[in-house]
């Protein structure tokens, strides 16, 4: 959906704090792996050629982990060992997807915080920027969370791999080799002899961080731009609840219909932004999803043949994972409920308000409103799954059945 919308002269004095404290933690998360789009100043060569190095290098690491990763998998004859490796090729596989969508969507996101910085602009009176202020806060701390626990989960069990040593046999050779996070197949490079298993650890370490970045990035995005919208429909909710008041005023017809015009016009400003938002989360969402629920169930099966080994250590790192997988999964799912809770409470506002105080073409156009918000732009993983906290539910339940079932064999 596409709309050209008039933008009104600057009524927020502290627009451009306000709009920096919204978009910040999405710049510090997107900026370092060269997902940030562009701002509209003009950009130098080096700047230019700086973010495309930047990219080169992501693209290179993720890589590096996940092809000899696949060849292992492929080449290893013991299963145990292919599911082993399984899961963490998933996770890195879904960071360079996701890393493709940003780049590839760098154009909407920018549109995206335009936008955004539009509405801080136009802000009008104390209660409407306080509105804001709130949903960006929770923008904002819905994207920490998120931070912490991806990082903290997918990082600890890097860390914690790659600390444990591991005995291998060579040739009627005994070496002691650290364990790298993702397992690396020997005939492209033998990383079990050192130096080369140093430098291939640490290569692996810098690849883990920029796919839970990209994971972080891509999250926050949803959230702080579908917090902003929430923003600007509760907006839209006082302006409804003020239409009434406005009709009991002297001259109350042609004051109640500009108001009308002005919510009318905002409520498809705020729907062609949430449009927005979808075209540029469904891909990624898919990605979430599908790769997130597999590497939940992997970690079922990982728990559950170590179980008897009695590693707290692999055990504790595996339930900090899950928990950070299901948390990320929550997130997508609760902001999509979220966001499409309050564009159907637009329609419902507009029938609660008194209308029949209304002059009776006024309370009609309102039909137009209520029709409108009917047709709730939904935010979907690849246009089909509607993200909700049912769809949470299934995938949960999916999960818990399987790890479940898995337990009764196993004892």
């Amino acid at each position: 959906m596409s709309h050209s919308f008039r933008v009104s002269p600057t009524h927020n004095a502290a627009h451009q704090r306000d709009s920096e404290y919204s978009i910040q933690l999405n710049r510090w998360f997107l900026k370092p792996i060269g997902a940030w789009p562009d701002d509209d100043r003009p950009v130098s060569i080096a700047e230019r050629l700086l973010f495309c190095g930047i990219q080169f290098v992501c693209h290179s690491l993720i890589a590096f982990t996940v092809v000899p990763c696949a060849l292992y998998i492929v080449f290893e004859p013991d299963v145990h060992l292919k599911l082993k490796a399984f899961g963490p090729m998933i996770h890195w596989l879904m960071g360079g997807l996701n890393y493709c969508s940003l780049l590839l969507r760098s154009y909407e996101i920018r549109k995206c915080v335009d936008h955004m910085r539009a509405d801080w602009r136009q802000v009008k009176g104390v209660h409407d920027r306080e509105v804001m202020l709130r949903n960006a806060k929770f923008g904002r701390f819905v994207s920490g969370f998120c931070a912490i626990f991806m990082q903290g989960g997918v990082c600890s069990y890097s860390i914690i791999t790659s600390l444990t040593p591991v005995v291998v046999q060579i040739d009627n050779v005994t070496i002691t080799m650290h364990q790298l996070p993702c397992p690396f197949y020997t005939e492209l490079v033998d990383a079990r002899y050192s130096p080369t298993n140093e430098i291939v650890l640490v290569l692996q370490l810098f690849s883990t961080f920029i796919v839970n970045t990209i994971t972080v990035g891509a999250c926050s995005l949803a959230a702080v731009f579908a917090m902003h919208a929430c923003g600007q429909l509760n907006i839209l909710m006082v302006r409804l609840d003020e239409l009434v008041d406005a009709s009991s005023t002297k001259d109350g017809h042609e004051t109640s219909r500009r108001k009308l015009a002005g919510i009318v016009e905002h409520h498809l400003r705020t729907l062609s932004f949430v449009s927005e938002i979808e075209t540029i989360m469904h891909q990624i969402c898919l990605v979430e999803l599908l790769g997130c629920t597999t590497d939940m169930c992997m970690l079922g099966y990982y728990t559950i043949t170590e179980w008897e080994l009695h590693d707290t250590k692999n055990l504790l790192t595996y339930f900090t994972i899950f928990i950070a997988m299901s948390c990320n999964i929550f997130i997508f799912c609760y902001i999509a409920e979220i966001l499409t809770d309050q564009c159907q409470k637009i329609g419902d506002m507009a029938y609660m308000t008194d209308w029949y105080q209304l002059h009776h073409k006024i309370a009609i156009d309102l039909i137009l409103i209520i029709s409108r918000s009917n047709a709730v732009i939904k935010i979907t993983a690849g246009k089909m799954i509607q993200l909700s906290i049912a769809t949470f539910g299934d995938v949960s339940l999916f999960d818990n059945t399987h790890i479940n079932g898995s337990v009764t064999k196993f004892v």
